[in-house]
């Protein structure tokens, strides 16, 4: 019997310029989505929950919160980008380019603009991606740079970080 490591995320090696990550994930944004984000976040601006106030707006009902949009965004890319980072450097030149409802499901890209081997860190480097979401119709809702230290491959951190179970996993007794 063979132990097959689940995917273990992309390393500073593994980038490369032009190379651009469909995230495989889509995600409807739903009501209750954008109400608790809303309130959570402390966002009192009733275009985001109060259905009476929206429909008196340019849009007509409630618009999903944007930071909402940002943070499903950058959720949806982690599996591609930044599953062995060290940290988010930073965000920049983000835009929301179309509104967002409830309702509507998110899908997100990213292309790989720059790289360098990081100046304080021998087992690290810096990627910055630009990143855009788009809507089920293709439009895109948001757009913005995002810069971030991740691993190297063979880190220290990131080795042998699966626990060891006391009992080995077997297929005994199965049928």
């Amino acid at each position: 019997m063979s132990v097959e490591p689940g995917w273990q995320g992309r390393f500073f090696e593994d980038f490369e310029i032009g190379a651009i990550y469909q995230h495989p994930l889509g995600r409807t944004v739903t009501e209750n989505d954008n109400t608790w984000f809303t309130l959570l976040t402390m966002n009192t601006n009733q275009l985001h929950f109060n259905s009476q106030y929206a429909a008196k707006s340019e849009f007509e009902r409630p618009l999903v919160v944007s930071t909402l949009t940002v943070a499903i965004a950058v959720g949806q890319s982690v599996t591609d980008l930044t599953q062995n980072a060290v940290a988010n450097l930073g965000w920049d030149d983000i835009r929301m380019t179309h509104p967002v409802y409830a309702g509507d499901t998110l899908w997100s890209e990213s292309l790989v603009i720059s790289k360098r081997e990081s100046k304080s860190r021998p087992t690290a480097g810096v990627v910055t991606v630009k990143t855009r979401t788009l809507n089920q119709d293709g439009k895109e809702v948001c757009s913005f740079l995002r810069t971030f230290l991740v691993h190297k491959q063979g880190a220290e951190q990131v080795r042998d970080i699966f626990p060891v179970g006391e009992v080995p996993l077997t297929a005994e007794g199965q049928q």
